[in-house]
């Protein structure tokens, strides 16, 4: 069926539309797996927060600065292996200089994660994240046995 030249002249571009969503949908589908690669870097980066933090209250609740070294490593790394993501180093830096009652200890966490592994895109390099957090020792806690 043709249409009359007076219809014709109205609708030029017919079936552009199809081939503007061919050349567009590979560019969306990029900037998805974009967005999707950003949020996977903000949730480790959350979870290296939370390890940090968590790392933080083990080592408080320990008796002696040794312990608390020990306490804060052992936290960390079980937080982030639950967490399925993959530090490559991890380096656990925990500062027991104020380890008394009423003193404090801060846990510095820092996390190298690959981009290799997010989304689809396969992006080159990697992203070090670093969270530092300090949890107060009880004043009225008792020495260690």
């Amino acid at each position: 069926m043709h249409l009359p030249a007076r219809l014709r002249a109205r609708h030029p571009d017919g079936g552009s539309a199809a081939a503007e969503l061919v050349l567009i949908t590979p560019l969306l589908i990029v900037v998805l797996l974009l967005i999707a690669a950003a949020g996977r870097l903000v949730d480790a980066r959350l979870q290296v927060d939370s390890a940090a933090m968590q790392a933080a209250r083990a080592a408080s609740l320990a008796r002696d600065p040794a312990a608390a070294a020990a306490q804060a490593d052992a936290t960390a790394q079980a937080a982030l292996a639950s967490e399925h993501i993959t530090c490559d180093p991890l380096a656990v830096i925990p500062d027991t200089s104020a380890f008394r009652p009423g003193g404090q200890v801060t846990v510095q966490v820092t996390c190298t994660v690959s981009l290799a592994g997010l989304a689809l895109l396969h992006l080159p390099g990697s992203q070090t994240l670093t969270a530092q957090f300090t949890s107060p020792i009880d004043v009225y806690r008792g020495a260690g046995p």
